[in-house]
Parts: structure tokens; C-alpha cells; sequence
């Protein structure tokens, strides 16, 4: 098995700086002493949201119930591979020797040594003794951990270095507070000590991973790739659940979901390719951090997990869609040929300009996956094949050793020991159906059951069916193309195979092809701040701020006074849409750059807008899910006239994206793999006005705003123009 590449290769490429986090500059945040353990034997129940009262204890990466059927399984094969890996390992004998540190330094800051390697020595050592006290009952081990965790307490003051502090924080942090989980019931750890171990992840470790998470040390989010973002996030939530501190415990759950840095799974996982490929965002960088991400991911969701918040399943598991797509480009299909996956362009602020797949360090085996695999199948009954294979080759999991470089201990390790359980007896419905148009026909994909050998799929014409079935025998990849699909709505459903047998029917979704509107502002209002949806659909328009109601060019139109005038638009009212024809027209006032006339987004991370003047002097049209420099887009050969009525129209037909003016083409871009529906939740979506705001309000009117589901061809276009 490979070792992991050393992960202060994360930052070389970062300027360097110095960075110290010290208790007398920083307050402590004290949290409370050793609180009794809540014994669950089922999984937790799961919470639509905030932090749990009380918290479950221990509850980061194991509950006592996974302790009780580790302490049943470790004497047999599999398990006890694992255990016998870690009894064997240096770090776990209750004769280790610690050497704290008083400021710990990792990364170059110019003036200091880098001293990390003995912070996470002492880690590694303090979560296996801990493993081997509460499985095995051996209170030698116990006091060693307790001895461990007080050391670190009693001497350490301040984390250093250049930027890298923020690894040493983050990775250590949460790994050195499931430690102290793990022991908070041990009698032989005072109270007192407790509160001095916590008052160390509070005042040390948490403020170095909040303060990143808010700043990224002041540079453009996209600068730092997720991993940085990830051991952030579960280190705050690691410390939350140890100082059973609800707010820490929400702010990385918050971010993990809605955050503003790569570490959002939906930033992590950048492009969902068919069947469920998520494609991860240090995927076109090497595939030691690639795998990283996989571990960190799986930490912050299986802690959450034991808290009964379900980040493994959000946003319909689209963790477990990086998962299998790092587990699949990894592994070896036959002889030494890996799998291929389908990858699309990566680009951030620092203009690194992914355009393939990279091979370094490819098939490297981070013990993570006995965790990934056990809780998609045998606690959810989902098919996770990839996931699956990648945890029999690792198979047993060990952990951190003496001489291994630090990637080793960037994940706690042992995962056979403390996260395989017995196959699940039945496996789950196909589920997660969903569907999109792509150059005009249905493409669907559904997450699988652990025991299908194969799915059909099947359609109708009204909603709830009778449904016919289009196609069986689906095996590898999940996803269908419906080539035969008619015009106007298209219900699915997937059933699987299973022992000969056909199952219930999935999830039905939903995917409508042709034409038809799908938005409609007509703007024929003289009062009043409503601007109609004419299709019925209640995509209804508002004005706000210096909007008002003019003559235009069909009976009334809206006018944008160019400093507080815009129309919104519904939240999320285009997340079903692939294929797409937005046309107005427009009377511009004023032809200063980076006006909008319509901008779809959730801020300066991901949107969608059509300017009638870039900076190049040109009418533009892009689309993105990750800031400016992931822009994909689309150039005119010239700025909008001024003075005028103008028709814009900019259609998507599968990756082909077409610009056009007064019924003419003036610009097309053949590789926009974005879609509407991939920007995810959008809250901002507006007419008039820019996500980002230091640019300029639209001056002019806005007349006959049109949306369309699927792309009108050149001669529509041009029909609507005339008409």
C-alpha cells in the first residue's frame, strides 16, 4: 500500500506567513467537565437541524454501542486483522513516551523549526491506547491516553508556522478530540483535567479553525482547495460534541452544508457526472488529496451521524457520490490498467486550469473506506461499488506507525476494527431518481440497492403512472438516456432486480423535454410592484428600489433606474433546469461595464448572468459554480447598442451555448458543461442586478422577459426577434 504524499505539500504555493495562536492573546472558551455516557444501541434519530440536547457521549467517531460490537468482533477475522495491526503498533503501547511541546510549528515561518511530527505522534499514540482501553478493558492503556491528553494540556500554549498552522490545527484537533471522547468516562481522568484538555481545544485548536474558515487568511475563497476547508470543519465539530458546545457544533455543520469555501460538499463534489460520478474537486490535482478529502469528509458525516445530523445523506448523498468517483478513478480494473472516469475543467483564482484527470500518486490506499462502505450498505442499503471495492483492497485497515510521513496521520486509521459490521440482511429501494435535459433528451441517474444485480427503467405520461417499461438490464453505470422520450412531461421510475425478483418502484422523477415556457414576464403592468408570470407557473417577478413602470416595447415595459432598481425572482425557480432559452428585450441607457441584465446565483460562488458590456467591451454571457475564474462563457463581437431596442437570447443545447442579438448568433462556446440545475440552491436571482456588488446597477428598460426549458433553435430565435 502506498504512504500518503506529505500534506505540507498543501501549501507551497501559498506566499509564506507567520501565524501564532496563544492563550494569553486568545480568551478561552471554557466548556464543561466529563459528562456521563449515553448508552444507544440503534443509530441515531435523525434531526432537521441544530445542535442535539444533550449531545450523545461519546459520540464523535464511535458510540458505545460501536464499542460494544467492537468488543464482540475484535477476536474474529476480519476485525481482528485490524486489531492485531493495531496491538502491534508502536503507538499503542502503554509504555509510549510523549514529548509535548510548548508551541508547536508546522510550515516555514522563517525563524522556527518544524516540530509537528511530535503532535501528531502523541495523537496517534492517545486515540490507540484509548481504542485498546475501551475494547479490550485495559486500564494500562487508559492512563496512558489520560497521561497523553494532560501532558499536551499542561505544556502546550500556541500553534505556529506559516499557513500550515492551519493543518496542524485542524487535522490534529479533531483526531486528538475523539481521544478525549473516548476517555471521558474513564474514572481515572479527574474532572479537573478534563476541563484543562477542553480548555486546550477551545483556546488553541478552535480559534486557529474558525478563524480560517472565515477569512482563508484573506484571500479569495478558491485559493485553498477542500481539505483545507475539511479539517476546519471537523475540528470545530469535533470540539463541539467534547465541550457538548451546540454553536461550534452548528457552525461546522452549517458550513459543511452552506459554507463559503471548497470544503461545502457542494463545492467538494464540483461536477455530478451520469450515475452519480461526483467529480472531487483535488481530482485534477493528484490523487493523494483526492483520497484525503474522502477521509476528512467521511470523519465530519459519521461524527455528525453519531449526533443525529446526516451529512452522509445531503443533498441527495452527494458525499457518497465523491466517495465513489475517487474510489473508482483509484482503483485497479485488471492487470495495472485503472478505471477512467469522465472529468470536466477545474479552474480557481490562481489559475491552475485542471483540464484532465492527474495520475500522481494514483491507487493510494488511505484507511478510510471500511467507514464510507459500512454506512451507505450495511446501514443504509445502498449500492456503493466502488466505495465497496477500495475497502476489500485496504482490507485490514491499519493506522499511523513509527517512521510513516505525516499523510499517514492525517487519518486516525483502524477502520476494519471500529466501522465494519455485518453485511445488512436486505438492501434499500432504488432511490435519489432524479432526471435533466441534455441537447433535448432525458438523462437520469438513481442510487442503487446493495443487492441488485441489475435495474429497469420505466416511464408514463401522467403523474403516478401506469408506467411503461423503456429499458432493463442496467447494471454499471446508474443512469439511462432516454433517446425516445415525447415532447412535454416524462415520469420515471427504476425498480432493481434482486435475487431474480423485481422490486417496488423508486422515487419518481419528473423531466419535461420540448420547448415550453417555463418563465414569462410580459412587464404590462402600470402600478403596483408585481410583474406577472404569464405561464401560470408563479415564477413572479418584484420590483424593487428604483424599478418602475414605463412604456416599452411591447405595451409597458420595466425600467431600471441604474443605482437601486432590480427585479427578483424567486428562490430556486430554475433548479429542475438543463437545456434553457432566456431572451428580453432591452433598451440600454447607458453603456458602462459590467451591467446585468439578468444575473441567477447565490452569491459570487455560483450564478449565472448575460452583461450587455464586459471589461472587454463586449456583450457577455456566463455561468459558473465556482467564481470568476471557473467562468464558462460566452463573448459577443461588440457591446450592446445604447439608445435602442435590442432582442438578446442566449439558449443551452447539451454543452453547445449560443449568444444572440436582434436573431443572429454573435458568439457560441461548445464546452459549457454547466447547467442551470447545477448551481444548486439559488436565493439571488435577479433582473438588473449584479451577485457581485461593487458592479454597476443596469440603466435602461427591460421588456418580453422570456425563460424557455430546452434551447429554441437558430430560426425560433430569429422568429421571435420579428414577432
Amino acid at each position: 500500500m502506498l504512504s500518503p504524499p506529505d500534506d505540507a505539500a498543501l501549501a507551497q504555493h501559498l506566499s509564506r506567513r507567520t501565524f501564532l495562536y496563544s492563550l494569553g492573546a486568545l480568551a478561552l472558551t471554557a466548556c464543561g467537565g466529563g459528562a456521563g455516557e449515553l448508552l444507544s444501541a440503534a443509530a441515531p434519530t435523525p434531526r432537521a437541524a441544530g445542535a442535539p440536547t444533550p449531545f450523545t457521549h461519546p459520540g464523535l467517531l464511535h458510540t458505545n454501542a460501536d464499542f460494544t460490537r467492537m468488543a464482540a468482533k475484535y477476536t474474529t477475522s476480519p476485525w481482528s486483522d485490524s486489531w492485531t495491526l493495531l496491538i502491534n503498533n508502536s503507538h499503542s503501547q502503554s509504555t509510549y513516551t510523549a514529548m509535548p511541546q510548548t508551541v508547536v510549528y508546522r510550515g516555514n515561518d522563517g525563524v522556527h523549526s518544524e516540530n509537528y511530527v511530535r503532535l501528531m505522534n502523541d495523537v496517534a499514540a492517545a486515540y490507540q491506547c484509548a481504542l485498546r482501553w475501551k475494547i479490550a478493558g485495559s486500564t494500562a492503556h487508559a492512563d496512558k491516553a489520560v497521561q497523553i491528553m494532560n501532558q499536551w494540556a499542561a505544556t502546550l500554549t500556541a500553534i505556529g508556522g506559516d499557513s500550515n498552522a492551519l493543518l496542524a490545527a485542524g487535522i490534529y484537533g479533531y483526531e486528538f478530540a475523539n481521544a478525549g471522547e473516548i476517555m471521558r468516562s474513564y474514572s481515572g481522568w479527574a474532572a479537573a483535567d478534563q476541563t484543562a484538555f477542553k480548555n486546550m481545544m477551545t483556546g488553541i485548536f478552535y480559534p486557529i479553525c474558525t478563524d480560517f474558515l472565515v477569512r482563508h487568511n484573506n484571500t479569495e475563497w478558491t485559493h485553498y482547495w477542500a481539505n483545507w476547508d475539511l479539517c476546519a470543519i471537523a475540528c470545530i465539530l469535533a470540539i463541539g460534541v467534547l465541550c457538548d458546545d451546540g454553536a461550534k457544533f452548528d457552525e461546522a455543520v452549517n458550513y459543511f452544508k452552506s459554507g463559503g469555501g471548497n470544503g461545502r460538499i457542494f463545492k467538494a463534489v464540483y461536477y455530478l457526472h451520469p450515475g452519480y460520478l461526483g467529480q472531487w474537486q483535488e481530482s485534477g490535482r493528484d490523487q493523494g488529496h483526492a483520497t484525503l478529502g474522502i477521509a476528512l469528509g467521511g470523519a465530519i458525516c459519521e461524527m455528525a451521524w453519531n449526533q443525529g445530523v446526516d451529512l452522509y445523506g445531503y443533498d441527495n448523498n452527494r458525499f457518497l457520490a465523491g466517495a465513489e468517483y475517487v474510489a473508482k478513478s483509484n482503483l485497479i480494473q485488471s492487470g495495472t490498467t485503472y478505471y477512467t472516469v469522465p472529468y470536466v475543467t477545474y479552474n480557481n483564482v490562481d489559475n491552475v486550469n485542471q483540464t484532465a484527470f492527474s495520475t500522481s500518486a494514483q491507487g493510494i490506499g488511505r484507511p478510510c473506506w471500511a467507514l464510507v462502505y459500512n454506512h451507505y450498505v450495511n446501514r443504509k442499503g445502498l449500492a456503493a461499488p466502488y466505495s465497496k471495492q477500495f475497502a476489500t483492497v485496504v482490507q485490514p485497515e491499519g493506522g499511523p506507525n513509527g517512521g510513516d510521513t505525516s499523510g499517514a496521520f492525517d487519518q486516525l486509521g483502524f477502520g476494519t476494527l471500529t466501522c465494519k459490521r455485518d453485511n445488512i440482511a436486505s438492501g434499500a429501494l432504488p432511490s435519489g431518481l432524479t432526471g435533466y435535459v441534455n441537447a433535448g433528451v432525458p438523462v437520469l441517474s438513481w442510487w442503487g440497492s446493495a443487492y441488485a444485480t441489475s435495474y429497469n427503467v420505466k416511464r408514463a405520461t401522467v403523474s403516478g403512472g401506469p408506467y411503461t417499461t423503456i429499458q432493463t438490464g442496467i447494471t454499471d453505470l446508474l443512469t439511462y438516456t432516454d433517446t425516445s422520450a415525447p415532447a412535454g412531461a416524462n415520469y420515471y421510475v427504476v425498480t432493481a432486480i434482486i435475487s431474480g425478483v423485481e422490486s417496488a418502484v423508486s422515487n419518481q422523477a419528473t423531466v419535461i423535454t420540448g420547448t415550453p415556457l417555463h418563465t414569462y414576464l410580459t412587464f404590462d403592468a402600470s402600478s403596483g410592484t408585481t410583474a406577472a408570470d404569464a405561464t401560470g407557473l408563479g415564477h413572479t417577478g418584484t420590483l424593487v428600489g428604483g424599478a418602475s413602470w414605463v412604456a416599452g416595447k411591447k405595451n409597458n415595459a420595466v425600467s431600471l433606474n441604474g443605482s437601486t432598481g432590480y427585479v427578483s425572482l424567486p428562490a430556486d425557480f430554475m433548479t429542475d433546469v438543463g437545456d434553457f432559452t432566456i431572451a428580453a428585450w432591452v433598451y440600454w441607457n447607458t453603456a458602462s461595464n459590467w451591467q446585468r441584465i439578468f444575473d441567477f446565483g447565490d452569491g459570487t460562488g455560483q450564478y449565472m448572468f448575460l452583461s450587455p458590456k464586459s471589461s472587454s467591451g463586449v456583450a457577455r454571457f456566463a455561468i459558473t459554480v465556482n467564481g470568476g475564474k471557473g467562468e464558462l462563457g460566452i463573448n459577443s463581437t461588440s457591446a450592446l447598442a445604447t439608445g435602442q431596442w435590442v432582442h438578446v437570447a442566449v439558449t443551452l443545447s447539451g454543452n453547445t451555448g449560443t449568444l444572440y442579438v436582434n436573431g443572429v448568433s454573435v458568439g457560441s462556446n461548445t464546452n459549457m458543461f454547466h447547467a442551470p440545475f447545477r448551481l444548486g440552491s439559488t436565493s439571488q436571482n435577479w433582473i438588473g442586478r449584479s451577485q457581485y456588488s461593487g458592479d454597476p446597477y443596469f440603466n435602461g428598460k427591460i421588456d418580453d422577459f422570456r425563460i424557455y426549458r430546452g434551447a429554441l433553435s437558430a430560426s425560433a430565435v430569429l422568429a421571435l426577434y420579428n414577432s
